[in-house]
């Protein structure tokens, strides 16, 4: 099994697909037995309702190609490969899955989906299109979504939200910076407020979220001797599961105004509902024995969750690969994650 994983593993890495270019590997799965393909995501199965349904979902796409990326291989144990761990790993394991295990036989209905643009902006992934496009799929009883874990089970996510943070100046000569208002020193109480601001940390249970800003970028350059009359931050917030994108936003836009600033959003997505009571996780955990942590970064199991999907993160791939140059999997990872969800999914009831 550890030999099929890691080889489907470097075949899929072989195929090219950055965000919006995944339509070459999308056509390569749309050939497999019982295969949707809608636009350029695929679906294997069907939630018929005749039994509990769990849905394993995957994203085609990576994080833009880098030198080196090309051709994968294998070495040491390792698949090296651009998406090897974020998320071609999992994919091999859920196409192994689809194919060797006896779905009729299973006590729950196996579906499988992938789906494009996920490491685009939240407003361009293509789930949401696909999930209005299948509503059989908001019938699972669990979702998991294969991302990096490193094979624990990470439940909720924290959402996010993006603002453009906007100081006003005015423009002079950098001998004479009295006769303007330089407005990246503007930016400076806000900067140093943020440099000092703990982590808020909310519990849901046994596990505990952390609320965190960051500035991501800053901009306010016109010349190298001209007094800035702009100044733009980008603000990101990371909110854990319980509150909203509009209670998120409302505190960010009072930051802003708290310090002077000009406030844009560009881009909010959800928290991600805390599903430990979900009695198909509850199995996992027990027949699995793995670790169970909050999710610190974004998942779609967040966007599952607003159309009524119950979703957790499980997955082969390391999170300290993702989106690494020179980005690799452990072929042992591989085959502990595709056994561990066999003995889930054949002993889920």
């Amino acid at each position: 099994m550890r030999e099929l994983l890691a080889e489907l593993t470097r075949a899929l890495c072989d195929v090219r697909s950055p965000v919006g270019e995944e339509a070459a590997l999308a056509e390569q799965l749309a050939y497999r037995p019982g295969a949707e393909r809608i636009g350029n995501s695929v679906v294997l199965g069907r939630a018929t309702g005749a039994k509990p349904a769990v849905a394993l979902f995957g994203h085609l796409d990576t994080v833009p190609i880098q030198e080196g990326d090309f051709p994968a291989y294998r070495a040491g144990g390792r698949v090296h490969g651009r998406g090897a761990s974020d998320m071609k790993g999992a994919l091999a394991v859920m196409i192994a899955l689809w194919e060797r295990l006896d779905r009729e036989r299973l006590p729950v209905e196996l579906v499988c989906v992938f789906y494009d643009r996920e490491e685009g902006p939240y407003e361009q992934s293509g789930l949401g299109p696909l999930l209005g496009a299948r509503p059989d799929l908001r019938r699972a009883a669990l979702a998991l979504c294969l991302e990096p874990t490193d094979l624990s089970l990470q439940v909720g996510c924290c959402g996010s939200l993006h603002a453009t943070l906007t100081f006003r100046g005015r423009s002079a000569h950098s001998a004479r910076p009295w006769q303007g208002k330089n407005a990246v020193h503007e930016a400076g109480a806000l900067l140093q407020h943020l440099n000092g601001l703990p982590p808020r940390e909310v519990s849901f249970g046994e596990l505990t979220y952390r609320e965190v800003m960051s500035v991501t970028r800053i901009d306010g350059f016109t010349g190298r001797n001209v007094v800035p009359a702009s100044c733009e931050l980008n603000l990101n917030f990371r909110f854990a599961p319980g509150r909203s994108v509009e209670d998120a936003e409302a505190e960010v836009r009072a930051l802003a105004e708290r310090f002077g600033a000009e406030c844009k959003v560009t881009d909010r997505a959800p928290a991600g509902p805390v599903v430990l009571d979900n009695p198909l996780v509850r199995k996992l955990r027990a027949l699995s024995g793995v670790a169970v942590e909050p999710k610190q970064a974004w998942t779609d199991v967040a966007r599952l969750g607003l159309f009524g999907i119950p979703a957790a993160n499980f997955g082969p791939g390391e999170q300290a690969q993702a989106h690494q140059k020179g980005e690799s999997c452990s072929e042992e990872a591989l085959e502990r994650g595709y056994l561990l969800l066999q003995r889930f999914l054949t002993e889920a009831a």
